[in-house]
């Protein structure tokens, strides 16, 4: 094996060695989703179309706010490259400041308008359901959100095994209190679909809680806390940095976040049993997507550190390597969703027409498995160098100039249905892979000869 081959594994491996707590984290959070719609899913196909619904509406704002705690990881990670812990400390405290207003606005916004479900054309009956169910989920996001910018400062510091066992603790929690409250056992309330929504606001307030803890109390991290006298200011100029990548990073998961959401809110028009079939399709195909994700944060972090010391050589291999692991992971969901498309249905619903249906759009799911890994994991490098304009811009055109347009013209005058609305985010999604892998690429290139050139 050459040199450069020799490069590419070994920056493959560091990167896989820093994902795994990051993936093992996120998979953690989407199966807490996953649970409720099955044991939720257990009671009826109308409940499950109405966690469909509040999922579908309460996320496009979610994924914003999580995006605003990216910039946290991203700032800390630059200031850890170049060994600042006081510049670390300060980055955290002015994170944190902004994402707990964002959690607070976007908890608000969703509680107070919650009676948008009544105007999008779902089933009446879905509704009914929904409404107590997107209060709880809303309220639960400002633990989520407030947990997930703990998180992104430890993982920044290359410091992601807590907030992974926090994350896996949480699932038993979760269905514990899901079993007592959704069914009403050992005398509690049976609560349906309202006690799933309290369950997971009482596990995502227990996780904060305790990974606050460990922030402020555990020696790793006292280094940080120690200078918090100096450091713990709020500035302007700080705020700025953070909102520049946070923006631009809520931007780009929101408008894919907003495509899928929307893609469900369209297929939910089309009536109950297609948007629980499309539940189902999407639950999967996110958990697949949390390891891109995982996959992404590590590629960014790693990459943000090297480019805190500017180290555009070491950028580009681990940009290249991390873009073929995200590229040889997309191919083996595809084959994985091909295989088993006919007995992973089942394990959410029992109805027979929702399953076929299901079974049906999972093969979608395969198809564009390889262009989500691999442009999620792109997007993640591109804001580990900062550049976050072009990208957002690129994304924005993939979903909401291609995807969504194309899904719906192919769902109601091509009279395809659900299955038009998966090609159109197919087409969506392979542009936005294809047109970010080759700005990384060119963007990194350039700096290499600029560097040789100076010298």
């Amino acid at each position: 094996m050459n040199d450069t081959g020799k490069g590419l594994r070994r920056e493959a491996s560091a990167t896989i060695k820093l994902a795994v707590p990051i993936i093992i984290g996120e998979l953690a959070q989407m199966t807490l989703h996953i649970i409720d719609a099955a044991m939720v899913g257990a009671v009826g196909y109308k409940q499950l179309a109405a966690v469909s619904l509040v999922l579908n509406t309460v996320n496009i704002p979610f994924v914003f706010g999580i995006g605003m705690t990216i910039a946290v990881s991203q700032m800390v990670s630059m200031a850890n490259g170049r060994r600042d812990s006081h510049q670390v400390s300060h980055y955290f405290f002015n994170g944190f400041i902004l994402c707990t207003c964002m959690a607070v606005i976007i908890s608000l916004s969703l509680v107070f308008g919650k009676n948008i479900l009544y105007h999008l054309g779902q089933d009446p009956e879905v509704v009914q359901y929904a409404i107590p169910f997107m209060e709880l989920m809303s309220l639960s996001l400002i633990p989520m959100l407030l947990f997930m910018t703990l998180k992104q400062f430890t993982d920044g510091l290359e410091y992601t095994r807590t907030a992974m066992l926090l994350s896996l603790l949480a699932l038993p929690v979760n269905v514990f209190l899901n079993w007592l409250l959704i069914y009403g056992n050992w005398g509690f309330p049976r609560l349906e679909l309202v006690g799933a929504g309290w369950a997971t606001l009482i596990t995502r307030t227990l996780i904060f809680l305790v990974l606050g803890t460990v922030v402020l109390r555990h020696r790793t991290f006292r280094r940080y806390m120690a200078v918090s006298g100096s450091q713990w200011k709020f500035r302007r100029k700080t705020q700025g940095e953070l909102l520049h990548i946070g923006i631009a990073s809520s931007l780009q998961l929101g408008m894919e976040a907003g495509a899928f959401a929307v893609s469900g809110i369209i297929i939910g028009t089309l009536g109950a049993i297609p948007q629980a079939a499309h539940q189902i399709a999407l639950s999967l195909a996110s958990f697949t997507f949390m390891v891109s994700m995982g996959l992404a944060q590590a590629g960014s972090i790693r990459v943000s550190n090297a480019y805190g010391r500017t180290e555009w050589k070491l950028i580009h291999i681990i940009g290249n390597s991390t873009i073929l692991t995200a590229l040889f992971y997309g191919i083996f969901c595809a084959i994985g969703f091909s295989l088993f498309r006919h007995l992973l249905p089942p394990l959410f619903n029992d109805n027979t027409e929702v399953v076929e249906m299901a079974a049906l759009l999972l093969i979608f799911a395969a198809i564009f498995q390889i262009s989500d890994a691999t442009q999620a994991t792109t997007a993640g490098l591109l804001r580990g160098i900062k550049d976050v304009r072009v990208p957002t811009m690129l994304i924005i055109t993939a979903y909401w100039v291609i995807g969504i347009p194309a899904g719906y013209l192919l769902a109601y005058p091509g009279k395809l249905g659900a299955t038009g609305i998966w090609i159109g985010l197919i087409a969506g999604l392979t542009f936005a892979s294809v047109f970010l892998i080759t700005r990384f690429t060119r963007m990194v290139r350039r700096k290499n000869v600029e560097l040789v050139v100076a010298r």
